[in-house]
């Protein structure tokens, strides 16, 4: 009777236990991670920490670097131009010099953090662009120009991929693309704040102590990019799976290696030959490079609207100022594709819909119709396909069960799409065809339908990987759904049979 009593009460506990109602969603969980109610305290506090720390240091450093590249255009339309003679296509030239030196450097950068820890490497590479951003104060001739922005890019190459890397080894799916996108809409930010930076140095600063405003802007940003350099060598982490960051207690390190575990994010490996034949091997490197290439290169449009405003007898300053609506608007727009996608666990969706939505003011472009408004409307607006964040995303996720081949992925995506762009502009966006670029705005809505289709294939790619796998191990398949991953071993066969595609 007594075991029946027992029984019959561990029963009603246990009914009990399962009766009981989930915990009740927070704030936090409408306006940051849908399942932060979900989440133990530790682990709330992990993730507190590591936002303060990578998030910080990465949207800093990423608004200094996009800051620093696109203050030659604000310079180009406050005076440089002039000053440095460059009548014909020089600044096209220039732009190319910085995109050969930031494509070289963007796969053995993360071949490289996997020896040196990302917080030394991107510390060092961050002071070294710093510099010579400063330098440029002191051009005097194109070829000036052209080496210290080969140089300028040289360093500033290996900060996104890397960080991309590290946010991608410590995130789960609900997590991954708002921190990818905050990451990303720096950005944005950068360039809009080139403009207002260079507007307020042309009128405070122009002629002081016999420099041109658009020198004191060189200055400027080198002041600025170096201290974050040096920030980037105390808090920066590296993954999980390595050293324990110092701001992390041995039960939080503890937590985060349980995540990224439980949700199949592959441990570093050795680098053998057999690590690129195994990669090479695959579809994923082909398909999300050749993706992602075409959508980088149908996105060259926006950094010509301050051209086109000069053309149209807008003075320096309105030049420099209005272009920065156009970084806001798409800076909004990309965080809003990033926490759409994590909200509904679609990486495919919140890619294919702005593309769609970009092939509206890309075809304005294209068709040049005339008048200032539809124009300028287009300009404006046609930062509303950008989405790099949900891209990478996608890339790390579908790629997690093999750490090499994630952080090579996610670099050739980046370095291919820039080894592209080092040369097309010159082809399609020549500086003496401005500001219509009658090959330009067509050949960018061009590749805007491209990378539609691209992405469509990508899906249909991740997709028939899944169901391959779920024949496999349809228990595994079932956790880890929408993700296109699976342990290294387990999906070797998949791998050889889905290699050709």
């Amino acid at each position: 009777m007594a075991v029946s009593v027992t029984t019959t009460s561990a029963a009603a506990a246990a009914a009990a236990a399962d009766a009981s109602p989930p915990p009740k969603k927070t704030l936090r969980s409408y306006i940051w991670d849908t399942d932060s109610h979900l989440k133990s305290p530790a682990e709330r506090r992990l993730l507190l920490k590591l936002d303060l720390a990578i998030l910080i240091i990465s949207c800093f450093g990423f608004f200094m670097k996009f800051l620093d590249q696109t203050n030659m255009i604000s310079a180009y339309i406050s005076g440089m131009r002039e000053d440095l003679g460059m009548l014909g296509n020089e600044y096209t030239y220039a732009t190319t010099a910085y995109t050969v030196g930031y494509a070289i450097m963007q796969v053995p950068s993360t071949l490289i953090v996997q020896k040196i820890p990302p917080a030394i490497w991107l510390g060092a590479m961050e002071v070294g662009w710093g510099v010579w951003t400063f330098a440029q104060a002191g051009l005097s001739s194109p070829a000036q120009l052209y080496a210290f922005r080969f140089l300028v890019g040289l360093f500033e190459a290996s900060f996104s991929p890397v960080v991309l890397y590290v946010i991608g080894g410590w995130y789960t799916k609900t997590e991954l693309a708002k921190r990818t996108t905050l990451f990303q809409i720096t950005a944005p930010l950068g360039a809009a704040f080139s403009g207002y930076l260079q507007a307020a140095v042309y009128e405070g600063l122009d002629g002081r102590n016999g420099l041109a405003g658009w020198r004191w802007l060189y200055i400027i940003c080198g002041i600025m990019t170096v201290p974050v350099g040096v920030g980037t060598f105390f808090f920066f982490p590296d993954t999980p799976y390595k050293k324990k960051p110092w701001f992390l207690t041995n039960d939080e390190h503890a937590i985060a290696i349980k995540r990224v575990q439980d949700i199949g994010i592959a441990p570093p490996a050795k680098i053998t030959l057999r690590t690129f034949t195994r990669i090479l091997s695959h579809w994923r490197i082909y398909a999300f490079v050749f993706g992602y290439v075409l959508y980088g290169c149908s996105s060259l449009a926006g950094g010509f609207f301050g051209i086109w405003l000069r053309s149209e007898g807008f003075s320096v300053v309105n030049s420099n100022v209005i272009p920065s609506g156009a970084w806001l608007i798409s800076g909004f727009l990309s965080l809003t594709w990033g926490y759409l996608s994590d909200i509904t666990k679609s990486r495919f969706t919140w890619v294919i819909v702005p593309l769609i939505l970009g092939l509206i003011p890309n075809g304005i472009l294209a068709v040049w119709p005339p008048g200032i408004p539809l124009k300028q409307f287009a300009f404006l607006t046609v930062g509303v396909q950008l989405m790099p964040g949900v891209f990478y995303a996608w890339a790390h996720e579908v790629c997690r069960d093999d750490n090499e081949e994630r952080a090579i992925v996610a670099s050739s995506m980046n370095g291919m799409s820039y080894a592209i762009l080092a040369w097309l502009p010159i082809i399609i966006f020549p500086q003496t065809m401005a500001p219509s670029f009658r090959y330009g705005f067509p050949a960018s809505f061009g590749l805007l339908i491209g990378a539609i289709f691209a992405v469509i294939l990508i899906q249909f790619l991740v997709k028939r990987e899944e169901k391959l796998k779920a024949a496999v191990s349809p228990a595994t398949h079932l956790e880890t759904a929408g993700s296109g991953s699976e342990k290294k071993d387990s999906g070797e066969d998949i791998d050889a049979k889905t290699a050709g595609l």
